[in-house]
């Protein structure tokens, strides 16, 4: 029998999802929750054989909980509405074994589990051209100035926090600007996120 977890913010869809798969005579759900961090106390409770997690939840992230997940035994397939590259490169790096979007069949969901579990690991066709799409050009330092300026820190607090001046802090600010091509930190930090570079 293969032991179960779904972590879905959608209740009618977490619902609508373990009923299906309950409906599987080699499945079982053994735990649903609404967010990242109790899927993890779910996982950690349940030892479950795989976990299926949306991405974006309230607190903690669908991808947050799977990095944190990585070598604990449990296979996570992610399940999402987001076909975004960056989501997805993401979701490699942290080990995933699946990665299905939403629209897909709900026959696949089922096929896939059992694909998982047989070692094998399975992505949308639609996002496999996306593997080799671009890595984020920011260096580190840059990348932690827009996650300062994306939190709402002005130049002085950014040059505080960092222990640098805000001259040079400017300086990262039109860096970051030129080498992702937008015009204000507004497009910046739109334009990071929809690419999934966030932490």
């Amino acid at each position: 029998m293969i032991r179960i977890v779904i972590a879905e913010d959608q209740q009618m869809l977490l619902g609508a999802l373990g009923s299906l798969l309950n409906l599987e005579d080699d499945m079982e759900v053994v735990g649903k929750a609404s967010d990242g961090k109790e899927a993890i106390a779910l996982v950690q409770k349940e030892k479950p054989d795989i976990c299926i997690m949306d991405i974006e939840m309230p607190g903690m992230t669908g991808l947050e909980a799977a990095e944190q997940l990585k070598g604990f035994g449990c296979k996570v397939l992610i399940l999402t509405t987001f076909s975004r590259s960056g989501y997805f490169q993401r979701a490699l790096k942290a080990g995933v074994s699946g990665y299905l979007l939403k629209d897909s069949p709900s026959e696949e969901l089922a096929s896939s589990i059992r694909s998982i579990m047989s070692g094998r690991r399975i992505y949308a066709p639609e996002l496999m051209d996306d593997i080799y799409s671009e890595e984020n050009p920011l260096t580190e330092r840059e990348k932690e100035v827009l996650e300062l300026v994306a939190d709402g820190k002005n130049t002085k607090e950014i040059a505080d926090q960092l222990s640098i001046k805000t001259g040079t802090v400017r300086n990262y600010i039109s860096t970051i600007l030129e080498k992702l091509d937008v015009k204000n930190r507004i497009e910046a930090i739109t334009q990071s996120k929809e690419k999934g570079w966030f932490k």
